[in-house]
């Protein structure tokens, strides 16, 4: 049987992914409506259970697919990139919905549901780009509720067109709905509904009429309707009842005519018998097709089928019948194929007087056509039904897996390859079958392993993970010995059953379900449960592939290749498969010898005739010499494997060039499916060839080496390319596209879409990306071949040498990423120099940059005049140098070879090739640029000392002034500051001085880096200490304006403390006139509550470019920021809720102040000295403390007293704690009181003991102290206080301290004998006054005024005496 050509088809779940399809969910009028399925169990939820193809101009082609059970319709775009849409209906749908075109702006899907209900969805397509994901109209969605039956279960419906719906019913009616009034944007559709029975006027005459009448008393259900597409001006419907009787319904009159079809093939003992004649199939729907001999309708005939399962010569025939005269009338029956028999038809039609029928074929779909005569269409000439089936596709039987396994690798490595390869099985086979097998294991019993509940990236790493996790390696319970076998065996019989389980899953997907004619001329379209493909004109390779598969005779010319064919099979697969590998381990080797010598060897090697028994030889031997011309032969198959059929453009095809159409993906798989069976043909009659070879080794010698080395070249071509085709790869553009906002609010606002998330990315063969790129639409095979030919890995004369049509397809596989392709592709060729580019940048894009550095240098020696490159090697080479030219010198590819490394983050090599560009540059060339780049280069890779040489060696100074603060930097980013430090930096190191400078002033001084220690050490290795002093300062001063949180207030004052006490460490090195340094101030600042005025320093500027006054910090400036910073941080953390009140902390004399209400005396006393700051209050605090003591010695337990008597020292002194007290306070005036203070803090802890309580007596000590220095100060002192007695007994202790002074040395001065005498007369003057004077008093005032008349006497004497 000749062929009408091959079926080539696509995966849709590879194309269209579920994820990737919006869902518009529909609602129904009806109230209480319970969804109603229809779900088959022998059908997958994603499968179609049924489907069709629609063609406009405008839309281009629109699959219609109905999954879940018929309550789910899919529409597929297949002409343009669109995503899918799917309707969720409330009830099942029945039969095969349709849709209309409304002119260019609209789309009508009618259908009509289980429950009775007929809805029509007007989507819009006034743009192709976006078809159905435009903004819908309102009252988009329009539901019918049919009113004549209400439920429709087992019911056929027939869309004639967007105003009719025909509906065959399960007594035998027909149901007629159209539509009278169309609906727009605010009402909807006004239907009627017309009910005819099967019995009409006329079969009510011819019923009486012998012959005429029907076997059944009850009109059988109605398995078939059909009619004439719109517009049409006959509304005739045909149907097809289950008794095989023929009907047409007119729209007035009901049934008109009706015919039983004759038993043509029916076993002729039935119909002798009088059995009743065997029923349809129940199931059967496509049995009924009509046409018309004139494009208005006129002449309509019915083309009905008739199954015959029991027939073993055929699957049944055809009958054409006429309709004249309200009368049927049978003009033709045409007996199918024998090659149909026991298969079962799906779908046919009829198109330019061929019959193109659908069988199923062992769950395959099968394409049989028959041409019909030119003249009438009902006239069958005397020809013969021709057969199209799938090329020789990989069936995983486990002889083929055991067959696999003969190559190299690992069991999973390589079930993974045979199961993820494209076409094998679609990505939703493989996700149902791994979810059984997942559910399967689930439902053992233990523990689950883990690996079947953890997540995954791919599928592909899910299915390695999972399959075979429940195998274990056990150990032999008698012995002990680890039972390798045996793991093996189970492993391999897991993976056998999970490649079982998707074997089944998809030959559910590729029941075949409809037949279409395509949009073109002569394009057919089948339909699949989960595939759509094409039937497409064989090509030679194909054609001669299918003749030596099937046994057929091939023409004389491939005689010799017919004897390879035989040659292959008997060897046996094996022995064809270790053959097959030393071929390619040979082609992945540099071809040192002739290619005679390597055959010779290999066949010794592999005792390939040994395989064979003398017969076998024999007759090979006799089949050959039959051939006349042996090596012309050779050459015509070496054509069949390696030519191409290149047809001349169409007008078409140019205007397409000029506009064109949108891409279609599907159209991009059937070629790259067509692509892959031929080169599985080519590749096989190759394979054939080179075996052939192999046996006729040892005549060979006497051959033309050329024509062996390009049968050599050719296997290599076609073994690369059908790995290329071979190459599954994941789509990411798709997935990272987004629909706009507008986009998603138009789909929510007018159609209720909820996208499915997150989206999917498809799988597609690397054959289809590259087919992808490319503009061309031509019809295959031409496509196909004018691809497989653009590549040129087929143009190759000798496995020697290297094309740069070769080299050019690598560099084009590492351009777009497909590295590991890339990789396997450059294993086969030579390392030529332009092959070892690429190899080159393989490695530079998969981050080996050793390797890549490594033939980049070899690369290296193939420029300038004494290169030695052949005219061959250097077109290669320029062909995939990204400029296409070859370089003049070393020198311009270094630089582009440190360009190509820096791009993809290879700095080592990048700055290797600098160097190298440098030391080969010319004299000419101005180099700043390649300088710049290798000190760069050198810094971001750390290496400190390189980049210093470099920087020292390059000749020009604004290059190393540039890269200065570069290095600086990344060295202290990196934490090499020991490193920054031990270089010299001669004659530059104002420039580190200024970059560091510049990062202490501008960067926060708690981060890392911290510039300002790195800027100290360097100014403290190098002797420069006020440039230290001073950076620290800066620091101290730049974390005091940092406004932070009270949980970090502690550790910014421990840090500012440090920056104050290494500064004043640094200012302590120098003398002590040179220990000062300036600061820049700003001018216009506020005042601050401290003894010594600040202002602000500034930030974010350079230093030299600052405005505003100066400022000099000496050592004593340091100390009190210091010493005020301690009290501060004291203070803090003895009360962390002082934070709460910063004013607190802002003026020393506060500070001092809180620290003595904390009783921390000592502290304070010594913080109050070394800020300068006046005591007396602090005193005053503790005459308090101390008094309080004196009345309450336990007041001592309920305060804090640690800094001044619980102290160690002052825990050691006898006596009360008032004692103590009291004591420590003497202690403290000793320390802190004397002449240098004029005793001012004696004086005031006098004044707060008589303030506190005149009563109580002053120490004798305070009182002796007062009395040495300030006596005067006494008697005043008790004059304020009213202690008269104290007053009365201080003026006596004057007087007579002034009269022994006296006595004991002459006054030789006036100033000797002065005393205060108006202060003396105050006393007495006050205590005459005083009426209530105790008698002690008066006593006193008599002793002072008897004391005061000796005096006047004494003076008086002394007075005479001097004269």
């Amino acid at each position: 049987m000749s062929s009408a050509g091959v079926l080539v088809a696509a995966h849709l779940s590879s194309l269209f992914p579920s994820s990737n399809a919006s869902s518009v969910v529909l609602q129904s009028s009806r109230q209480n409506l319970q969804t109603v399925s229809q779900p088959d169990t022998d059908v997958y939820s994603e499968h179609a259970i049924s489907s069709t193809i629609y063609h406009t101009p405008h839309t281009g082609s629109i699959l219609l697919r109905v999954i879940h059970g018929g309550l789910i319709v899919e529409l597929i775009s297949l002409s343009t990139p669109v995503p899918p849409i799917r309707f969720v209906f409330p009830a099942s749908v029945i039969s095969t919905p349709a849709v209309c075109a409304w002119g260019e702006q609209e789309l009508h899907l009618l259908a009509v549901t289980a429950t009775g209900s007929l809805y029509r969805l007007v989507l819009p397509t006034t743009n192709p780009s976006r078809l159905w994901h435009d903004e819908a109209a309102r009252n988009w969605c329009r539901e019918y509720i049919i009113k004549n039956v209400s439920d429709l279960s087992g019911s056929i419906v027939h869309v004639q067109g967007p105003h009719s719906v025909a509906i065959g019913l399960g007594n035998g009616s027909l149901l007629r709905v159209e539509v009278e009034r169309l609906g727009d944007t605010i009402s909807d559709d006004l239907w009627t509904e017309t009910v005819s029975q099967p019995k009409s006027l006329l079969g009510t005459f011819t019923s009486y009429i012998p012959g005429f009448h029907s076997s059944t008393n009850a009109a059988p259900e109605l398995l078939c309707v059909a009619g004439l597409p719109e517009p049409t001006e006959f509304g005739y419907i045909w149907t097809l009842s289950r008794d095989r009787t023929l009907r047409l319904w007119s729209a007035s009159r009901g049934c008109v005519a009706s015919k039983p079809l004759s038993f043509h093939a029916l076993s002729q003992a039935n119909v002798a018998s009088g059995n009743k004649p065997v029923l349809l199939n129940g199931d059967a729907g496509n049995l009924l097709r009509v046409y018309s001999l004139s494009p208005n309708g006129e002449k309509p005939f019915a083309v009905a089928f008739t199954p015959t399962p029991d027939e073993p010569h055929c699957g049944g025939y055809f009958q054409i019948v006429d309709w004249s005269s309200d009368q049927l009338h049978e003009l033709r029956t045409i007996e199918c194929s024998p090659a149909s028999a026991n298969c079962h038809l799906q779908d046919f039609f009829l198109d330019n007087g061929v019959l193109y029928t659908l069988w199923e074929r062992h769950g395959t779909s099968m394409v049989l056509s028959i041409k019909f005569g030119a003249g009438s269409s009902m006239v069958v000439n005397d020809t013969t039904w021709e057969m199209s089936n799938y090329g020789e596709e990989t069936d995983l039987t486990p002889a083929y897996l055991d067959e696999v396994l003969l190559a190299p690798g690992s069991l999973t490595e390589k079930f993974m390859e045979v199961i993820l390869r494209p076409g094998i099985f679609s990505p939703l086979t493989i996700r149902t079958a791994l979810e059984q097998y997942i559910d399967a294991c689930l439902s053992l019993p233990g523990p689950p392993p883990p690996e079947l509940t953890s997540s995954y990236a791919s599928v592909a790493e899910n299915i390695a993970a999972v399959v075979g996790c429940t195998v274990t390696l056990v150990q032999d319970p008698h012995t002990g010995a680890t039972q390798y076998d045996r793991y093996w065996s189970a492993l391999k019989r897991d993976w056998e059953g999970f490649i079982a389980r998707c074997r089944e899953v998809e030959r559910s997907a590729r029941w075949p379900l409809a037949l279409n004619k395509g949009q073109h001329n002569d394009e057919v379209i089948v339909v699949e449960r989960e595939r759509v493909g094409v039937l497409a004109r064989e090509d030679l390779p194909i054609a001669v592939h299918r003749h030596l598969s099937d046994s057929l005779p091939v023409e004389s010319h491939f005689s010799a290749l017919d004897i390879a064919w035989t040659l292959c099979c008997k060897i046996g697969t094996e022995v064809l498969r270790n053959l097959e590998n030393s071929i390619v381990d040979v082609l992945h080797q540099e071809i040192a010898f002739s290619i005679v010598d390597i055959m010779i060897d290999q066949v010794r090697r592999s005792d390939f005739r040994e395989t064979l028994d003398e017969t076998t030889q024999n007759w090979v031997v006799a089949k050959l010499q039959e051939v006349e011309d042996l090596e012309r032969s050779i050459k015509i198959i070496l054509d069949l494997a390696a030519g191409f059929d290149l047809e001349i453009k169409r007008e078409e095809d140019e205007v397409e060039l000029l506009l064109p159409p949108a891409q279609s993906e599907w159209k991009a798989a059937i070629a790259a499916g067509y692509i892959s069976t031929s080169l599985n043909a080519r590749y096989d009659i190759c394979l054939a060839l080179t075996i052939l070879l192999f046996f006729m080794a040892d005549d060979l010698g006497e051959w033309d080496p050329c024509l062996l080395e390009e049968v050599f070249a050719v296997f290599r071509g076609l073994s690369m390319l059908r790995y290329v085709a071979r190459q599954p790869t994941v789509d990411q553009s798709g997935s990272t596209q987004s629909a706009s906002t507008d986009d998603v609010i138009a789909r929510m606002g007018s159609m209720q879409v909820s996208g499915n998330q997150p989206n999917f990315a498809p799988t597609l063969s690397l054959v289809h990306r590259l087919i992808s790129q490319s503009s061309e639409h031509i019809e295959l095979p031409s496509s196909a071949h004018r691809f497989l030919d653009n590549t040129g890995l087929l143009q190759s004369t000798s496995p020697a040498h290297v094309t740069h049509f070769e080299a050019s397809f690598c560099e084009r596989l590492r351009d777009l990423g497909y590295y590991q392709v890339a990789r396997e592709m450059l294993a086969w060729l030579p390392r030529t120099p332009g092959v070892t580019f690429v190899t080159a940048r393989l490695f530079i894009s998969l981050g080996r940059g050793d390797d890549a550095a490594y033939l980049m240098e070899k690369v290296a020696g193939s420029f300038g005049p004494d290169s030695g490159l052949s005219f061959e090697d250097a077109e290669t080479l320029s062909a995939v140098l990204p400029g296409k030219a070859l370089h003049q010198s070393g020198f311009t590819f270094y630089l582009e070879a440190s360009s190509m490394f820096r791009e993809n983050g290879l700095t080592q090599h990048e700055a290797g090739f600098l160097q190298l560009a440098l030391s080969v540059a010319p004299p000419a060339t101005n180099t700043p640029d390649l300088w710049y780049g290798l000190i760069r280069g050198y810094i971001d890779l750390g290496f400190w000392e390189e980049a210093y040489s470099a920087m020292i060696a390059t000749p020009f100074d604004s290059v190393r002034r540039e890269c200065i603060s570069q290095l600086v930097y990344r060295m202290c980013e990196e934490d090499a500051v020991e490193g920054l430090i031990s270089l010299n930096f001669s004659g530059f190191s104002s420039e580190v001085d200024d970059a560091l400078a510049f990062k202490a002033r501008n960067t926060d001084p708690r981060v890392r880096p911290f510039y300002s220690r790195i800027l100290y050490t360097w100014y403290t290795r190098r002797g420069d200490h006020r440039s230290a002093a001073r950076t620290m300062y800066m620091r101290a001063r730049k974390l005091q304006e940092i406004s932070v949180g009270p949980a970090e207030i502690s550790s910014l004052m421990d840090d500012q403390a440090e920056s104050y006490m290494l500064a004043i460490n640094s200012l302590s090195l120098l003398e002590e006139k040179k220990a000062w340094f300036v600061v820049q101030t700003l001018t216009n600042n506020v005042h601050e509550l401290e003894s010594r005025k600040r202002r602000k320093l500034i930030q974010n500027l350079p230093l030299s470019g600052a405005g505003g006054g100066s400022e000099i910090i000496d050592l004593h400036a340091l100390r009190f920021d210091y010493a005020l910073l301690s009290a501060k941080k004291h203070l803090v953390h003895r009360d962390p809720m002082l934070l709460a009140a910063p004013e607190a902390l802002l003026s020393p004399p506060l500070v001092i102040q809180r620290l003595g209400q904390a009783n921390q005396f000592d502290f304070a006393m010594t913080t109050a000295r070394a800020l300068d700051l006046d005591m007396s209050e602090l005193f005053v605090m503790l005459v308090v403390q101390c008094m309080r003591l004196s009345r309450n010695p336990d007041a001592i337990f309920q305060e804090d007293a640690s800094d001044w008597l619980l102290t160690d020292n002052a825990a050691s002194w006898p006596g009360s704690p008032a004692d103590r007290g009291w004591r420590y306070l003497k202690i403290a005036l000793e320390r802190h009181d004397g002449p240098a203070t004029d005793y001012r803090y004696s004086k005031a802890t006098l004044e707060a003991i008589l303030a506190h309580d005149k009563s109580f007596s002053p120490p004798p000590w305070l009182v002796h102290v007062l009395e040495d220095y300030h006596h005067e100060y006494l008697v005043r002192t008790s004059l304020k206080f009213d202690a008269l007695e104290n007053a009365l007994e201080h003026t006596l202790s004057l007087i007579r301290q002034a009269d022994s002074k006296l006595s004991r040395s002459p006054a030789k001065m006036p100033g000797q004998t002065w005393l205060p005498y108006t202060l003396i007369d105050q006393v007495l003057v006050a205590s005459a006054a005083q009426d209530d004077l105790g008698a002690r008093g008066k006593a006193l005032r008599k002793e002072l005024q008897m004391e005061l008349s000796n005096r006047v006497k004494k003076m008086q004497k002394v007075s005479l005496f001097s004269r």
